[in-house]
């Protein structure tokens, strides 16, 4: 088999296992290609040829051309994966990405909305037809912490309100149920008293009453924060959840259940949002904190 028929087969076997999105197989086939391509040049036609220093070679060339070490560390994660596959079944040896190393990542902090941001946002009202919806979708991002696409997809069945829960399909199809506020509990009452509130159809309709595209959503967000300080994004509404509730409450397992994060790594960046918020009180309100200016 060769190395091109293997990452087919390796896309084929991934797609089937862990359903990813389309956007995450995507990145994983650009990211193959290059591997691919690295090989071909160098004359490398079986995996097993392909030796460390040389992946390693290839590492530092894309770190060359400029590609970024977030970039360069998925594409390692894409070798490690597709090579792990290959041992498991017994058409590979060795591991060669067992000892590369990328470039070393600095981790950006999230930028969020303090609560008053929070509540004036979502508390905007433009008016006209389209407010109500506007309104249910931004009481349930900052209620819930929703995902875009876990938002778009939602239909009226998953939400009890009564009870004020949502049920939300996330990433690798994996079902979690959410507590909904009340203040979006009204919102979403108030836009299922309008009508086309059946239980098949999508909660937030775009223009042909289908479900919203994400392009919309962003669209309405843009309108809708376009006289605030800080230009809002629907990943920046999830990460104010994460944060206001981590702040509040100081039980990381739970907002990585919340999040729906398959690991408390990816929840841990939100511990340092809220060290910096303990660190401005501290700065402010301590005697002896005072910094020189």
């Amino acid at each position: 088999m060769s190395p091109r028929e293997a990452v087919e087969a390796f896309l084929r076997h991934f797609a089937a296992e862990r359903a990813p999105s389309a956007h995450t197989l995507a990145a994983y086939r650009r990211d193959l290609d290059k591997l691919l391509r690295f090989m071909e040049a160098d004359g490398i036609t079986s995996f097993d040829d392909l030796a460390p220093d040389r992946l390693r070679g290839m590492i530092a060339r894309e770190h060359r051309g400029g590609l970024q070490p977030n970039s360069i560390q998925r594409l390692l994660s894409a070798c490690r994966t597709l090579f792990r596959y290959l041992t498991r079944e017994g058409r590979l040896a060795h591991d060669p990405a067992a000892a590369v190393r990328g470039p070393k990542v600095r981790r950006k902090l999230p930028v969020v909305l303090d609560a008053d941001e929070a509540k004036e946002l979502v508390e905007t009202n433009l008016g006209g037809s389209l407010a109500p919806r506007d309104s249910a979708m931004m009481e349930l991002f900052y209620s819930s912490g929703l995902r875009l696409a876990e938002l778009c997809g939602l239909r009226w069945d998953d939400l009890q309100l009564d009870d004020g829960l949502v049920r939300v399909l996330g990433k690798g199809n994996k079902t979690r149920i959410l507590p909904v506020g009340r203040f979006a509990v009204a919102a979403l009452q108030a836009l299922a008293a309008l009508g086309g509130a059946a239980p098949e159809q999508a909660v937030f309709k775009g223009r042909e009453g289908g479900p919203i595209s994400p392009r919309t959503v962003q669209a309405r967000l843009a309108k809708l924060s376009s006289g605030h300080a800080k230009r809002v994004h629907p990943h920046m509404l999830r990460h104010t959840f994460a944060s206001h509730m981590l702040e509040s409450s100081g039980d990381l397992r739970s907002v990585q259940e919340l999040l729906g994060h398959a690991d408390i790594a990816t929840t841990q960046i939100y511990t340092h949002l809220d060290f910096q918020h303990l660190a401005r009180v501290y700065d402010a309100a301590h005697p002896r904190a005072k910094r020189k200016g």
